[in-house]
């Protein structure tokens, strides 16, 4: 059966490797390159994942099949300018073996009533283009895109002797 539930101190290994996965999943995905250095958290660490199951605008979710760890999902609050709260949803995953029996599910229920014990206005997540899967999920609870971020490289473009690849250009 599956089921989700807060994280505990004895699931930050599960989660770490579990972000690994997801991390490298994604770097694969249309826009993951730029997401990874932009978008995306900093890779978690051990002792930050023990800080963030301690803060009460951060929440760490593990979802389970028959008992065992498959997934994981990560929140926290945002304010916004006008005060109001914003819950963002920064991960989502579940192991390629375990979808479409609903342990997505299972965590994205965890969280939104989270968000919700939080007086959150809204929540809000971030899907990367082509990804339709992802996005057919998040739209089976409401949410809908609300902003569409465009992007076009100039690396193709650059000066002779120009490397845009190295992080600095020069010019």
């Amino acid at each position: 059966m599956e089921s989700a539930r807060p994280a505990g101190p004895d699931d930050v290994p599960a989660i770490l490797a579990m972000a690994g996965l997801a991390r490298v999943e994604l770097l694969a995905e249309r826009g993951g390159e730029l997401w990874a250095v932009r978008e995306a958290p900093p890779e978690p660490r051990d002792d930050e994942l023990h800080r963030a199951l301690e803060d009460e605008d951060r929440h760490l979710v593990v979802g389970e099949l028959a008992g065992h760890p498959v997934g994981y999902g990560v929140a926290h609050v945002e304010l916004l300018r006008d005060g109001r709260r914003l819950a963002v949803v920064s991960d989502v995953f579940v192991e390629p073996a375990f979808r479409g029996v609903a342990v997505g599910e299972a965590i994205m229920d965890t969280m939104i009533d989270w968000a919700r014990v939080r007086c959150c206005a809204g929540i809000d997540s971030l899907v990367l283009p082509g990804m339709r899967e992802s996005k057919n999920f998040f739209e089976r609870y409401g949410m809908k895109a609300r902003a569409l971020l465009v992007h076009r490289s100039l690396v193709d473009d650059a000066a002779p002797g120009v490397d845009l690849t190295a992080g600095e250009g020069e010019g």
